[in-house]
């Protein structure tokens, strides 16, 4: 089985120890410009159209119940669209954490893509972006240097969490993924998001109709499996980025502002576990104590197991000890 390609030594980070991940050079002042005014408007629809289908559907339920089978879509596709994030564009495809084969790669592509949060190239340009500038000027979602007092903590939660996507600045992302373009797979996945993001949309209303036999039923799976989970995951992501670099625990030394948060770290299938993440970026476990709950890195463990993974990054008690905050 083919795996993805490994990252040129020639372009990591100066923690390549930590991080293995090519390193893009110094960002030209003219990169810093607002966003494209389409890209603006797409973001926000992207934003917006979920949350109004969230609204509407609370208000239709309300008094009457929402129904096991619309429950079930949505937690159901969170459940693989949030692994399609955080194991297969978080792990596998920004930080290279793990390896596997063409077709568990293609899977969580694919998942990934569901998610919609946008192509695989252009997300992990991003995430590697934070990582590169984490916390400082250049940083595409910090929360932070955005003013002080309470005004500047609701301006930098808002902007970290979802503004970024609306008020943020352009960047020629693709120096960050010269490894990911060169892979004809990735490459492939990353060109035909718009059809999984349908997919994951069109694939809820299916199921609700056939279980239910009704056009209601579809129209059901539709919001609460399609739009409403798109929602409930983009903002549990969004979440890592302003929660988790303002409130929780700093176990480990990291340049940056990075915390542990229990709650994100459950709901977000282990990735709120973040300044771990920040100290040790190439792990693939995040929750580094028995008691850190990890549910993406279990998964990984499980096709370890199976075969369909290998090569996982885990840093050893030594490298934890030196790390530590006393």
């Amino acid at each position: 089985m083919t795996t993805l390609p490994a990252p040129t030594a020639a372009v990591v980070r100066p923690d390549a120890e930590d991080t293995p991940i090519p390193r893009a050079k110094a960002e030209a002042a003219a990169e810093f410009e607002p966003l494209p005014l389409g890209q603006r408007v797409v973001n926000l629809i992207f934003i917006l159209v979920p949350l109004c289908a969230l609204v509407w559907a609370v208000v239709y339920a309300w008094g009457r119940g929402v129904g096991w089978t619309e429950l079930g879509l949505m937690f159901g596709f969170y459940i693989l669209t949030g692994f399609g994030i955080t194991v297969g564009y978080h792990r596998l495809f920004t930080h290279k954490s793990f390896r596997t084969g063409k077709i568990m790669t293609t899977i969580f592509g694919v998942l990934g893509s569901m998610a919609s949060e946008g192509p695989i190239l252009t997300w992990v340009a991003n995430h590697r972006c934070h990582h590169q500038h984490s916390d400082n000027d250049q940083d595409p979602h910090s929360p932070h240097s955005h003013g002080s007092g309470f005004k500047g903590l609701v301006k930098g939660f808002f902007m970290s969490h979802m503004g970024w996507l609306v008020f943020g600045k352009r960047r020629d992302l693709h120096r960050y993924v010269p490894d990911l373009e060169a892979d004809p797979l990735v490459s492939m996945l990353s060109r035909t998001f718009l059809v999984w993001m349908a997919l994951s949309l069109l694939l809820p209303g299916v199921i609700g109709g056939l279980i239910t036999m009704s056009w209601w039923g579809a129209l059901m799976g539709f919001v609460w499996g399609g739009l409403i989970r798109i929602a409930v995951v983009h903002h549990i992501t969004w979440s890592v980025n302003s929660v988790c670099h303002i409130w929780g625990s700093r176990p480990f030394e990291s340049r940056d502002e990075s915390r542990n948060n229990a709650i994100v770290g459950v709901l977000a299938l282990g990735e709120g576990w973040h300044n771990n993440h920040h100290a040790f970026p190439t792990s693939a476990r995040h929750g580094l104590k028995w008691w850190q709950f990890d549910s993406s890195y279990l998964l990984i463990k499980g096709m370890q197991k199976l075969g369909l993974a290998w090569d996982i990054k885990v840093p050893s008690a030594e490298r934890m000890a030196k790390k530590a905050i006393a």
